[in-house]
């Protein structure tokens, strides 16, 4: 699966025939596609599976050679506000340029259009595999079971996406062979039948077979959960009575099955600990599905994802950009949310997360040689008296050389400024890709992982919480599956704390071209806390709903939750941003839980003046709009306002 990329060229001139765009023509119509394979290609067993790699390109690897993930999933949330670089920050403030039309800032700015015309190429080259896989005459599993099943899964994947990003949406299940241009949007109601219905069918014909590369039955099933589970949330209350409670107990029972085939990984670090393409990582029965990229210099694009939460660290004093720095487009900052929400003592997901420390390259002067260390980042407590500036230009002493430090960044000082008002910040470094050919490339070979199994657990979780509010469990059923994610995260028996490491340690002597790395195996933990060296296990687990932690308890009281239900609802939120923070699910998890508004209000500095309740959709693009007919003619302005999402 590492090179289904090649064959994606070719299928994307057939997939245009096959959803029969409104931007088609009768001259292109006409053009004789000599590059393409014919139509009757898809009749055949080779043809079949060619357009399965294909479409897994299209639906689980093409956006990550963009921007669209970010700003889809990340912007605009509790956990990121704008970076340093403006490209994208209309997606993060929604701002009025956020309309079905975005604001252009620059080249680099996501059309309004963009997510919405991917997600519905990938399900026109979903649906071409589904039909050819049931039309064609063989008795061959590899078509009859695994392309049947991985077409409904594909199908189902970017359908989930479209109503968690925009609620009504077409529903197109059927391969078109001339030019469609009238539309409805289907409710999501029957949108999510249809979702369920093409997971079950997956989940019926896979088996568990070539995980995370290829679609399983696990994934399904994860995915089948995480359908259910959007069903049972908050924006569809007006309508979801009937199925919630069933829903739930299908989360449930399908997570647990899932997590008895996933285990997690012993140390939570082991998942971002990149070394190469296809490295051991990447392979962790954690992981469920990831989207696939690999190392080879004949394919472009690739996973671009290393260059958008990195901060600028080559403008500052002594540093230069190198391949073990990364190259920093910075377009997304951590907010305090995401800095207050860990306990930075006892978890140490924080730590291994997010890159604290870098060493000096761009030596200048008799004082400092290139490896001293040249940035950090002090992430520490409100109640820290320590420091007076935020921003310390060679003014505090590193402990191990005795010499100060060129740029040191802390989070809570007494000038009251913080991290938010500079576009420094601690870099999420879940990402960084240092196996690239060199420094300006930015063509990423790590894998992006879709789904892993800390996840489900927390799925599971939520689906408890929400069965508790119905008298069908318990709130402190929920703790069992949250434990089992926060025993992970906490530090073990003799382990180090100060140690760190994420995929820029993946940097070569080629790609580094004679520049000095800046990359150091080392964060900030014991500068930031200001506490004595330990080799102690710690713990997390909380003992009762009575109890939560500390750090949830400020966010619960920030937000001014009350009830059981909000403030369980409030902890696996949070719980999930400590496991999962920028792993592309926060928009959506905000958005189906009606959280959006109130978390991105408190915590994005950006988003706080303009964000309203509307805002937990997305505008249906106006591309859309002024290509849909209805009865033969264009829609009219009237109609094109009733088919908007309200508030655009």
């Amino acid at each position: 699966m590492k090179n289904y990329k090649n064959r994606y060229i070719n299928l994307m001139l057939i997939a245009a025939l096959v959803l029969g765009s409104s931007s088609c023509n009768k001259d292109f119509l006409d053009e004789e596609l000599t590059t393409a394979y014919s139509k009757d290609y898809y009749k055949t067993e080779a043809g079949i599976q060619a357009l399965a790699n294909g479409t897994y390109y299209q639906v689980f690897a093409a956006e990550f050679s963009s921007e669209v993930p970010l700003t889809a999933t990340e912007s605009g949330t509790d956990e990121f506000h704008a970076g340093g670089d403006p490209s994208n920050w209309i997606w993060n403030s929604y701002s009025s340029g956020f309309k079905a039309f975005v604001t252009v800032s620059n080249a680099n700015t996501v059309a309004a259009n963009t997510n919405w015309d991917n997600l519905y190429i990938g399900i026109g080259n979903a649906n071409q595999l589904i039909e050819s896989a049931t039309d064609i005459v063989s008795t061959n599993d590899a078509i009859k079971k695994t392309a049947l099943g991985e077409g409904y899964f594909l199908r189902a994947f970017n359908y989930l996406k479209l109503v968690s990003q925009y609620g009504a949406v077409p529903l197109k299940t059927k391969t078109s062979s001339t030019v469609e241009l009238e539309f409805t949007r289907a409710e999501p109601q029957k949108v999510l039948e249809q979702i369920i219905a093409d997971f079950t069918q997956a989940y019926t014909l896979l088996t568990n077979a070539g995980a995370p590369a290829k679609i399983t039955k696990d994934a399904a099933a994860h995915y089948l959960a995480k359908a259910y589970l959007a069903r049972a949330s908050e924006i569809n209350d007006s309508w979801n009575s009937a199925t919630k409670a069933a829903d739930l107990q299908q989360v449930v029972t399908l997570s647990d099955e899932v997590i008895s085939h996933h285990p997690l990984a012993s140390n939570f670090g082991e998942l971002w600990n990149y070394t190469v393409a296809d490295g051991v990582n990447e392979k962790l029965p954690e992981i469920i599905l990831s989207a696939q990229f690999n190392a080879s210099t004949l394919t472009t694009g690739g996973n671009q994802q290393h260059l958008y939460f990195l901060s600028t660290y080559d403008q500052l004093p002594q540093m230069r950009r190198n391949l073990a720095g990364g190259r920093p487009f910075s377009r997304l900052a951590p907010t305090y949310f995401i800095y207050d929400v860990f306990d930075h003592v006892n978890d140490s997901r924080f730590w291994k997360s997010f890159q604290t420390k870098s060493i000096i390259n761009n030596k200048s002067g008799n004082y400092y040689v290139n490896g001293d260390l040249g940035i950090m980042y002090i992430v520490n407590s409100a109640s820290d008296t320590r420091f007076a500036k935020t921003k310390n230009a060679d003014a505090i002493v590193y402990a191990k050389t005795g010499k100060t430090i060129p740029s040191v960044y802390v989070a809570y000082a007494a000038d009251k400024i913080g991290l938010m008002a500079d576009v420094r910040f601690p870099s999420l470094s879940k990402h960084l890709d240092g196996n690239r050919i060199d420094v300006s490339n930015t063509k990423g070979s790590r894998d992006i992982i879709l789904a892993r199994s800390a996840e489900t657990y927390l799925m599971a979780a939520e689906a408890k919480i929400r069965l508790a509010k119905l008298g069908s469990a318990t709130f402190a059923d929920a703790l069992t599956y949250i434990n089992t994610v926060r025993t992970r995260a906490a530090y073990k028996t003799g382990e180090n704390r100060s140690a760190y490491t994420d995929g820029l340690a993946a940097w070569t002597v080629s790609g580094q071209a004679g520049i000095p790395i800046s990359f150091i195996p080392e964060n900030s933990y014991y500068e930031s806390n200001n506490i004595p060296v330990l080799t102690t296990a710690t713990s997390l687990a909380i003992s009762s709903i009575g109890a939560l932690p500390a750090e949830d308890l400020a966010v619960i009281a920030k937000l001014g939750y009350g009830t059981d239900y909000d403030r369980m609802l409030c902890l696996v939120l949070n719980e999930k941003s400590r496991e999962l923070v920028g792993e592309f699910h926060r928009w959506e998890d905000l958005s189906r839980t009606k959280t959006l508004v109130a978390r991105a209000k408190a915590y994005n500095i950006e988003a706080a003046p303009n964000i309203q309740d509307f805002h937990n959709l997305r505008p249906i693009p106006q591309t859309f709009l002024d290509g849909v007919y209805a009865s033969g003619k264009p829609l009219t302005p009237e109609e094109k306002a009733a088919m908007q999402n309200p508030g655009y």
